[in-house]
């Protein structure tokens, strides 16, 4: 299959956008298909596209630790984490276009992206104490408090999804996804944390971006877990009460 015949494919086999920011809709799915149709040209497995992603996100978050703060830095960090999140929806792509989709490959998927989002603000915990001149100690209270919010919403939207009773056949009708929406979900979006590192040449501008941003995942954190949990309450009491109708008649 040539290159634009794999990308014409997995143009046509695209998810759902409902749920989904702005970033992810019009960038990084995009980029994904072109990694997607690549890598279907080069023989790689979705799995090894999963390593690829795992690789260059490593190297991003190791220098984010390891380096001072400077803009020759940001825009690497940045490059490896926007390419490792691109690497991420391509492997997911790849599997549907070779129908080669399996339980273990989304686990080592998923796997991959617990790991990034715990080891990247780790790294920022590092950098604060090593690289940056903070004001106050009461800084280093961020990065851990960040990564508590970020793996709830990552952790709590992975298993609402995967609990929630599938409709035995999709609406006729349904609405298009709303743009809105996709906008309000924007800051919540991995992509736009990779992009905050681009502002790591600047110790002062990036610690403020980082703490205005941990404080929105906090509010998204507790706004979608109260949502997820009424929304599976409502599907539980739902279920309980067909199944109570049914051993009725």
């Amino acid at each position: 299959m040539t290159f634009r015949a794999a990308l014409a494919r997995l143009r046509d086999a695209q998810k759902t956008a409902r749920g989904v920011s702005l970033y992810s809709r019009y960038v990084n799915r995009p980029a994904g298909r072109v990694c997607a149709a690549a890598a279907h040209r080069a023989g790689l497995t979705p799995n090894g596209v999963t390593a690829a992603s795992a690789l260059l996100s490593l190297a991003g978050v190791a220098a984010v630790a390891l380096l001072p703060p400077s803009w020759p830095l940001a825009a690497g960090v940045w490059a490896a984490l926007a390419g490792g999140f691109a690497l991420d929806a391509a492997d997911g792509q790849l599997a549907r276009l070779c129908g080669t989709g399996s339980p273990a490959g989304e686990w080592l998927d998923h796997a991959v992206d617990c790991a990034k989002i715990t080891a990247l603000h780790t790294a920022v915990l590092i950098a604060f104490h090593r690289h940056f001149a903070l004001p106050d100690d009461g800084w280093l209270l961020v990065p851990p408090v960040f990564q508590l919010a970020h793996i709830m919403i990552f952790f709590g939207g992975l298993l609402a999804d995967k609990l929630t009773p599938r409709p035995a056949a999709p609406p006729p009708h349904a609405p298009p996804p709303s743009r809105l929406r996709a906008l309000a979900l924007l800051p919540a979006d991995y992509g736009t944390l990779c992009a905050l590192f681009l502002l790591l040449g600047d110790e002062g501008l990036f610690r403020a971006a980082y703490a205005v941003l941990a404080g929105v995942y906090v509010v998204f954190c507790a706004a979608f877990s109260v949502r997820w949990f009424r929304a599976l309450s409502a599907a539980g009491a739902a279920g309980s009460a067909s199944a109570a109708s049914a051993a009725r008649r």
